[in-house]
């Protein structure tokens, strides 16, 4: 088929270019030529083989360090060690392989959004075909709750309104008109002469022609954009990544130098290579994938219990350096629900409270509660509202279904929180038109007869020629009209949709006059205001997003002045002005940035658009979040540092395509992750911190003990079993630490704040020093006094060098607690998990020492008390030091209370 804007074309120019006919559709021959040129079906991604997906999970930098380290650990006989890294390796795999598999689901999810049956002419006869054998040219057929089949132009269209809210984010359906010609450059929300496939007709019917299917609609397009959006690495996985590569070779390097310099010196051939080896597994923290994986699990089970589902384990971390976040207006900031907020007669004005589609709620008129069926204006209102109304509204799982028009669903709640449940007969109905913009209808009750109507105020209001004051009814004049009018462009610059209602009595024999007469000499009764409403909390999310230095912009396809307005409201942005899609489209790459973090309010944006966003606040080195729960908001879900769908109103599409769900659709929900995604990257680099102090100060004893050609301070066992045993349980433990006071007061780190910044380096390589030469001094220590005592030095300088080594690791675990307060500021009984793994770390240490058969398998000895001394001395003078000041604060303190309260 030609490339067509196909809304900006006429009719006749449409149907030329499809060749075909409107009366009679397309000929059998000229369908099952066209099936073999075009299909209506949503491509798919060449799927990976599962084995190839799961063989990929060992490709990891830090991956084949542990499997090189499972390697060497069995070369030396440290079965028990290969075990281990194996099972974490063969763990973070199968994690690994399970979360991809599962994303791959995305475009099978998308396809659901295809119309399975569709109504066409074809040769004039009329055919219920499947979906998936349209054409363009085909003429279709569409009713009330049809899902559209296909990219469509209209060629009739009776009181038509599509849901187009998974493609736009519109909140309300949209009124379509076959007859108009638009300019080509119309953003998609305003195209009236088209329907998109996936979306759903709430009202009316239509006669259309088919102009694009599958991948060249716009569900399929997104697909595409599904399909060709890479997935980017997270920080996490960029930082491990990095770690990985820089320990592979700083190990080699200094494993390698120790081994040659020990045989330099005349040690055994064999000692030294087993030394090299058993240092080279100590020095690489092979459970540092592990803690990361069990730390982000858990993470994970404590973001679900406060409804925050993830979906991949890395996007727990990534939440801690988010900068900005995107977020869908319907159904993420706001509600979804079209809800009742204001009730005006001539007499009052009236707030009314309540959350979307409840029923709870009240009126109050001037900051006192009243019932707004005491008095007669207010009553006939709620008649109106529940009688002249085609709608229903559910409750199925907690969530509310409403069949028909959400505007109409909301009066039904309206009538509801009234307590207006008197249904009468209805004997005729004029329906609404999007021509007419109003509806009637004539009902029977208790024998009399009664015009309902309601609909646009502009339209209602010339119809109208009384109007009810103090309960009586009186002439409809013209300071009446402009106190009406006045109120509607008041409501309407906050983005209120105004519906004005009118009633008048008739006799059974004016039931048959025609409809415009009908409709004459109405009462007006007042009017309503409507909206979709902020969530409930969403002011204090946004707020706390500012505090916590991340910027929150709305991206919407809805109309400008509803976004501004519900911006304002929940806090996002004070400026008046909105950048609409077309706006967009000339902004430069650096305006368009620029404008993100200032004006912050997007409106009328096509799914190209909000992926276009998120890409330019990326190349400006921003971690974006993006919420969203439309089929509209997947790529660029997809796309985003972080994509956050919605759980009970989003699509699975969307949910496919997201790193994160909310599984409460609340907004608030994502402070609560930020906070957590924080609190663990905090944790990651606390037992990096540790796991690498204790390796470096491993590493350091035996490179400087060759240096200055000292006897092998550490045999290999001994290294192999502070590695397995001492390190892992604290840096376990250091993963469980409870998030430090005032963390969501810091501003994001940077997304390319490497693993070591912020002084992490130097207090890794400054601890491992001290740690080392701490060691060594107790050896040198032990050896002297052997020496002088004439005893074997060996096994008591290594015992003496093995305790200072475990103890000096169990000293420096509290430290990392907190780069910032030390660890009785935090409150040393805390972490009660941190006080069991040292408690064990030590116990497991004293069984080596003192049990006899140990004591033959480590080479180790026994130590009295002037050697403990001597070694709790080297390794915890600092610690013991800040317990003195910390006491000496908390007695201080209660001394100078003491000394105010007795003052």
């Amino acid at each position: 088929m030609p490339n067509c804007s196909w809304h900006s074309a006429g009719l006749d120019e449409v149907l030329l270019l499809l060749d075909t006919n409107r009366k009679e559709g397309l000929s059998l021959a000229e369908v099952s030529q066209r099936q073999k040129i075009y299909s209506n079906s949503l491509e798919e991604d060449k799927r990976l083989n599962p084995l190839i997906l799961f063989i990929n999970q060992f490709t990891d930098t830090m991956v084949l360090v542990l499997l090189g380290a499972t390697v060497i650990s069995g070369l030396i006989g440290a079965m028990a060690d290969a075990i281990t890294i194996m099972a974490i390796v063969v763990l973070n795999a199968s994690l690994g392989f399970i979360q991809e598999y599962r994303a791959e689901r995305s475009l099978e999810e998308i396809k659901k959004l295809a119309s399975p049956f569709a109504l066409v002419l074809r040769a004039g006869r009329r055919i219920k075909v499947s979906a998936s054998e349209l054409v363009p040219g085909d003429i279709v057929f569409l009713e009330t709750g049809d899902k559209v089949p296909a990219d469509l132009r209209l060629l009739e269209s009776f009181s038509l309104e599509i849901d187009e809210a998974i493609l736009t984010g519109e909140s309300l359906p949209v009124n379509k008109n076959h007859s108009s010609i638009i300019p080509e450059s119309t953003p998609l929300a305003e195209r009236k002469n088209m329907a998109f496939m996936g979306t759903v007709i709430t009202r009316g019917r239509a006669r259309a022609v088919i102009v694009t299917t599958g991948m060249h609609t716009v569900v399929g397009q997104i697909a595409k954009m599904m399909k060709d959006t890479e997935r980017p690495q997270t920080p996490l996985q960029m930082r491990l990544d990095q770690l990985g590569k820089t320990l592979i070779v700083i190990c080699l390097l200094l494993c390698t130098l120790v081994t040659l310099l020990g045989i330099y010196r005349g040690e055994n051939v064999m000692v030294m290579l087993m030394a090299g080896i058993s240092l080279a597994v100590a020095a690489i923290p092979e459970g540092l994938p592990a803690i990361v994986t069990v730390v982000l699990a858990l993470g994970v089970q404590k973001m679900a219990r406060r409804n925050a589902i993830i979906r991949k384990l890395p996007a727990v971390e990534t939440l801690g350096c988010t900068t900005v976040i995107c977020s869908d207006k319907t159904g993420t900031l706001t509600q979804n629900q079209m809800t009742v907020g204001r009730l005006a007669t001539i007499d009052r004005v009236m707030e009314i409270t309540g959350n979307g589609y409840e029923s709870r709620g009240s009126f109050h008129h001037q900051g006192n509660e009243v019932n707004p069926l005491s008095d007669m204006n207010s009553r006939l209102i709620m008649q109106v509202a529940l009688n002249c109304n085609n709608a229903t509204l559910e409750k199925i799982k907690g969530s509310y279904q409403i069949q028909g028009d959400p505007t109409e669903a909301s009066l039904l709640v309206m009538a509801e929180k009234a307590g207006m449940t008197a249904v009468y007969k209805r004997l005729k109905e004029i329906p609404f038109d999007s021509s007419r913009k109003k509806m009637s209808i004539v009902v029977e009750a208790d024998g009399d007869y009664f015009v309902f109507a309601k609909g646009a105020l502009e339209v209602l209001m010339p119809s109208c020629s009384r109007v009810i004051k103090q309960g009586q009814a009186q002439p409809l004049l013209e300071k009446d009209r402009r106190y009406f009018s006045c109120l509607q462009e008041q409501w309407a610059e906050e983005a209120l949709r105004i519906l004005g209602f009118a009633a008048k009595k008739i006799s059974v024999g004016e039931i048959i006059l025609a409809d415009d007469l009908l409709e004459s000499n109405l009462t007006l009764l007042g009017i309503c205001g409507m909206s979709d409403p902020p969530r409930n909390g969403v002011e204090k999310s946004v707020a706390a997003c500012l505090n916590a230095g991340i910027v929150p912009i709305m991206i919407t396809g809805d109309h400008p002045a509803t976004a501004r307005a519900i911006a304002r409201k929940i806090g996002i942005s004070e400026s008046d002005e909105v950048i609409s899609g077309s706006e967009l489209e000339h902004l430069t790459e650096q305006d368009l940035y620029r404008k993100s973090l200032t004006t912050r309010v997007f409106a009328r944006v096509a799914p190209e658009q909000k992926n276009r966003i998120v890409e330019v606040l990326k190349k400006h080195r921003e971690v974006v979040a993006m919420t969203g729960d439309g089929v509209n908001d997947a790529p660029a879900l997809k796309s985003a540092d972080i994509g956050i769908a919605m759980g009970i109103s989003g699509t699975e599409v969307s949910r496919e395509a997201s790193s994160m769900i909310l599984a409460d659709d609340d907004f608030s929900t994502i402070i609560s992750a930020v906070y957590e995604g924080r609190a663990i990257y905090d944790n990651i680099r606390k037992f990096i911190r540790y796991l690498l102090g204790c390796n470096i100060g491993e590493v350091l004893v035996m490179f400087l003990a060759s240096v200055l050609g000292m006897p092998l301070p550490l045999i290999p066992i001994q290294i192999l079993w502070v590695n397995l045993v001492t390190d892992g349980l604290p840096a376990m433990a250091l993963g469980l630490e409870p998030p430090e006071p005032e963390i969501m007061k810091r501003k994001p780190r940077a997304a390319d704040e490497g693993i070591f910044a912020r002084r992490l380096g130097w207090m890794v390589l400054s601890r491992g020093f001290y740690i080392s030469i701490v060691t060594l001094l107790a050896f040198t220590i032990a050896l002297l006094y052997s020496r002088l005592n004439g005893i074997d030095p060996l096994p008591l300088s290594r015992s003496m060098a093995f305790t200072t080594l475990v103890v000096a690791q169990l000293f420096y675990v509290f430290e990392c607690r907190s780069e910032k307060y030390s660890a009785f500021e935090l409150g040393f009984f805390k972490n009660k998990f941190l006080l069991l793994a040292v408690f064990c770390s030590i116990s497991m240490h004293l069984m080596v020492l003192y049990i006899p058969w140990m004591q033959g398998v480590f080479n180790s000895v026994g130590l009295n008390c002037w050697q403990w001394a001597v070694i709790l001395l080297l390794t915890g003078w600092k610690f013991i030091l800040r317990l003195i000041l910390h006491l000496w604060k908390r007695v201080f303190a209660f001394k100078w209370d003491y000394v105010k309260i007795n003052a």
